[in-house]
């Protein structure tokens, strides 16, 4: 451990202001949610806004209370947890390999490219009715839809990744007599780390947008199927209160997947 009288004042100023900013921004990100969520209790209360329409924080609390005393809410958590975990990893593995392949053949790649770019158009929605002939009406089907949303996400860009490797230092490691392979391992795949966290990134959104439109189709059960049934019956609150959680829950993935790049950071420093 380094003693703090081997820095400059001027990079203990500058560590202390760093932290200020930090400790800045938090506050004001906290204060702004509490001033959201203050106002927005408030309209309803006064009756400024229908909380019937826009519900209201009390009685979206009230409404997680209830389903977690009714063993519901984590039945509900589970069950979309569970098929946006594995339609995650499979379309991030799926789409590593496939793009290292695209990246391994050029004309592999030129074959594929246009097929790629119209999956990537398509609306995936659309394929519902056949999804749903194909895998039934279970977990199989929400979590192929949400393979199908993240996995062309993942080709393209760790496609792109692996392509805007340095061409000079491919031509120096070719001078020097390595393969293909061994400028694979030692050059193209270290060098899109960053891409792969940013790919990881990215993913998180696509396999919670694919679970719940999975959901949407299929579900009986889920945080999707409760926004479904809930809009149904015009129960809002539970529309409201379901998509809460779901924010809660993709930024908790998002932070996990935020400590894997601090955790490859300093494993590689």
């Amino acid at each position: 451990m380094k003693n703090k009288k081997q820095f400059s004042v001027h990079h203990l100023y500058h560590v202390k202001k760093l932290k200020i900013e930090i400790a800045i921004v938090w506050s004001l990100r906290i204060a702004l949610l509490a001033f959201i969520i203050l106002a927005w209790e408030l309209f309803a209360h006064f009756g400024i806004i229908d909380p019937f329409i826009s519900s209201s924080p009390s009685r979206i609390f009230n409404t997680i209370k209830n389903l977690f005393v009714q063993d519901n809410l984590l039945y509900h958590i589970g069950i979309t947890l569970y098929e946006t975990v594995i339609g995650f990893l499979i379309s991030a593995v799926v789409g590593y390999i496939i793009a290292l392949l695209l990246w391994w053949s050029e004309r592999l790649r030129k074959i594929l490219e246009p097929y790629i770019v119209v999956l990537n158009s398509l609306p995936k929605i659309a394929l519902g009715p056949i999804i749903i002939i194909w895998f039934g009406s279970g977990s199989n089907a929400i979590i192929f839809m949400a393979v199908l949303i993240g996995v062309i996400v993942a080709i393209i860009t760790m496609l792109n990744g692996f392509l805007s490797t340095d061409k000079n230092k491919i031509m120096l490691l070719k001078s020097m007599g390595a393969n293909k392979f061994q400028i694979l391992q030692k050059l193209v795949i270290p060098g899109s780390i960053p891409t792969f966290i940013s790919m990881l990134k990215i993913n998180v959104g696509m396999a919670w947008i694919g679970s719940i439109m999975g959901e949407y189709l299929v579900s009986r059960a889920g945080l999707g199927y409760l926004i479904v049934y809930g809009g149904q019956v015009f129960k809002l609150d539970l529309v409201m209160a379901s998509t809460i959680i779901l924010c809660i829950l993709a930024t908790l993935m998002y932070a996990l997947v935020s400590l894997l790049e601090k955790f490859i950071i300093r494993y590689k420093n």
